[in-house]
């Protein structure tokens, strides 16, 4: 009996391991265009933002030959891209779902209630952290402060924030992705940016 595919490595959905990479001209002209953002000699400096596009083409994690792809575009050792890859927490080396929630658990944020937040999320998507749906669709994760501390608690879900959440707005947030939607980002409490919860307290009329 064949058994069921596990939640950490869902089969059959995700972006292949593969043995050749390169960007597609569309992703080409990106880099390029990254490329000249910076000074002459110092295209390395644009590691970075090329394992974001490379990452976000290969359906949310970066294999071997993607980080060497890189590499050689940048004209650096390989080695260097490596060590890049697996400092930073936001790369994936390995297969994960493709919308990946990142909650943040840091001290603020968890003296908001962060724990109700995680609870939303394990209670929508039906998994825990460090694990991806299995129809591959969602990754779930905490992750260290997102600097945001003054609409803690947060989500970071692919490119954008969500806000001032509780178990109720994370739910929210979390079913509309579900649904194929798109939850405006920003804070879920009504408020402007990071504005007092009660309200303006200062700059209240304009002097004539």
């Amino acid at each position: 009996m064949t058994s069921a595919p596990s939640k950490k490595t869902p089969v059959g959905v995700m972006a292949p391991d593969v043995d050749r990479f390169a960007f597609t001209p569309e992703n080409l002209e990106k880099a390029r265009e990254i490329l000249r953002r910076y000074p002459e000699g110092r295209q390395q400096s644009a590691v970075l933002p090329l394992l974001h596009l490379a990452q976000a083409q290969h359906g949310g994690w970066l294999p071997q030959a993607a980080l060497d792809y890189v590499a050689d575009f940048l004209g650096m050792p390989r080695i260097r891209v490596y060590e890049v890859a697996t400092f930073y927490d936001m790369f994936n080396l390995e297969p994960v779902g493709r919308i990946q929630v990142r909650v943040c658990t840091t001290t603020p944020c968890w003296l908001c209630g962060s724990d109700q937040v995680l609870q939303a999320c394990r209670d929508v998507l039906g998994i825990d952290v460090g694990e991806s749906t299995p129809d591959g669709r969602f990754f779930l994760r905490e992750f260290e402060c997102l600097g945001a501390c003054a609409n803690a608690p947060v989500m970071w879900i692919d490119d954008d924030y969500y806000e001032d959440l509780d178990y109720g707005r994370a739910r929210a947030v979390l079913e509309a992705l579900k649904r194929g939607e798109k939850p405006k980002p920003g804070p879920q409490s009504g408020r402007c940016g990071s504005m007092p919860a009660g309200g303006k307290t200062t700059l209240l009329f304009r002097e004539e």
